[in-house]
């Protein structure tokens, strides 16, 4: 680019070998990999809102601020919010750090939020909203004094270069069960889907070939061309007779299209998410009732949230080539800092944890290396919000499509690992298989971080694992005794 171009310039285009289209072709296919969570987290949060502690059952309507609202408008009010806290993570993400990463309110986080904290635990939605507020306000204080990036670092090498490659399998898990290529079975828990039984899964191989095929001939655009060709042969076959509304266009949407019409629905949308944010006023003021649980509920946030955060951003920074010879992303603080304060601005208008999405390695795999990319799915968020229903449109298969495309290249990172060495060998296999076998980033780091001193300690290199490294394992031993009191219903609000 130009001296003279200043936006090529603030992003650093030249340094990264980039230019507008290929970082636009990359926001593109990073929003339409990560578009779902504009339906799937209002659908999550909603049960948190609705869920009656009185009765301990979901209820079509509820009462916020002494106005009652139907389960509809909850709905349409979390759909506003979940993208307006995204925006605001994403243009922290563009602006100040510079890189292509997508960020929204978090999947995992968003079930912790509503199916343990809510409903196992008791407590009120409102208290909820405040923890993660203090949460974010607590990243925002520990990213400004290096905090967050003096505990990445501490992480393993052979964790740092495991994550890559486990979140690579985990795609790869989440997007074949999307597809219903991997489906459950009581013997062995998932088998193979029967795709003459299922539309889906015929559908999803054709577009997943389809992409894969691209991709191989180095076609520029290929994953946004397996979504959106995947997504449009959905509709067709829906449209044209062929298969039942709702078995590849999402549940309610042909019929709304077809009952209400396009411009109906485009003028539905609840725009007014205020009674989420007074909600959240009155959670602040229920935090003195049981100062306890509270603090329980932000430790468990936090931590999990940390550490998703962390093994996301060192993971697709790899396969973008962001780290350094250690394994340290450079400048991490500033990515950090983005979820930071989504988190923050979203507990406040009534999201649940913002976090950097795994789906902004589909975008770093179309070539996008500057905060540009992230600044167009910013941009894409936005139009979202004057056409909500039609985003809602887009199956959900197929832009699991472009996670099993992704999932693959990833693996690539296993090439980084001392298989000879037994610290690394264990420590790096443990990463990669429990991170998707228990659907959690988190969990997989974990057991790395626990795992790598103990074997080092075994085989007499005790001296090479410094205190900070045995307070980190210690720490996740910590988080896993609460939380598995949590689970057991052992702690009550």
């Amino acid at each position: 680019m130009g001296a003279s171009d200043p936006i090529a310039n603030y992003f650093e285009f030249d340094e990264h070998s980039t230019n507008y289209g290929r970082e636009a072709i990359a926001g593109v296919t990073t929003f339409l990999a990560m578009a779902y969570i504009i339906v799937v987290n209002p659908a999550i949060l909603s049960d948190a809102i609705l869920f009656d502690h009185e009765t301990g059952e979901f209820t079509d309507e509820t009462v916020i601020n002494g106005v009652a609202y139907t389960g509809a408008e909850v709905v349409q009010m979390l759909t506003v919010v979940t993208i307006l806290a995204s925006i605001v993570a994403i243009l922290v993400m563009a602006l100040y750090a510079n890189r292509p990463f997508g960020l929204a309110p978090g999947m995992g986080l968003n079930a912790f939020f509503t199916f343990t904290v809510v409903v196992i635990l008791g407590v009120p939605w409102q208290l909820a909203l405040a923890a993660v507020f203090v949460e974010g306000i607590i990243f925002i204080a520990l990213t400004a004094v290096g905090a967050r990036k003096y505990i990445i670092e501490l992480f393993p090498e052979p964790v740092k270069f495991a994550v890559g490659a486990g979140i690579g399998v985990f795609l790869l898990f989440l997007g074949l069960q999307e597809m219903q290529v991997v489906v459950p079975y009581d013997a062995t828990l998932v088998t193979l889907g029967n795709v003459l039984e299922s539309p889906v899964a015929a559908l999803s191989l054709a577009g997943l070939f389809l992409t894969l095929l691209l991709y191989a001939r180095g076609v520029r655009g290929s994953i946004v061309i397996g979504i959106v060709t995947t997504a449009i042969a959905g509709w067709g076959l829906t449209i044209a007779g062929t298969v039942t509304p709702g078995v590849l266009t999402p549940p309610g949407s042909y019929e709304q299209a077809t009952n209400d019409g396009i411009l109906s629905m485009l003028l539905s949308v609840q725009y007014d998410f205020t009674p989420l944010f007074w909600g959240f006023v009155e959670g602040l003021g229920m935090i003195a009732d049981d100062p306890i649980i509270f603090v329980l509920v932000v430790f468990t946030f936090f931590f999990v949230d940390f550490f998703d955060t962390a093994g996301t951003l060192i993971g697709v920074s790899q396969i973008a080539g962001f780290l350094d010879e250690e394994g340290d992303l450079p400048d991490v603080e500033k990515p950090l800092m983005a979820d930071a304060v989504g988190t923050t601005v979203g507990a406040m208008i009534g999201t649940s944890t913002v976090t950097t999405y795994i789906e902004s390695s589909t975008g770093i795999e179309e070539g996008g290396r500057t905060g540009f990319t992230a600044l167009i799915v910013g941009v894409l968020f936005f139009l979202a919000l004057l056409i909500v229903p039609i985003v809602q449109a887009i199956p959900q298969y197929a832009t699991y499509v472009a996670l099993v495309v992704v999932g693959i290249i990833m693996l690539q990172g296993v090439a980084d690992i001392d298989w000879q060495d037994p610290a690394w060998a264990i420590s790096a296999g443990l990463t990669i298989t429990v991170m998707p076998l228990t659907t959690s980033i988190a969990n997989g780091l974990a057991a790395g971080i626990i795992s790598y001193p103990l074997v080092k300690a075994a085989i007499g290199d005790a001296r090479d694992v410094s205190l900070g490294q045995w307070i980190l394992a210690g720490a996740f031993v910590a988080y896993f005794v609460v939380y598995f009191a949590v689970e057991a219903g052992m702690v009550v609000f």
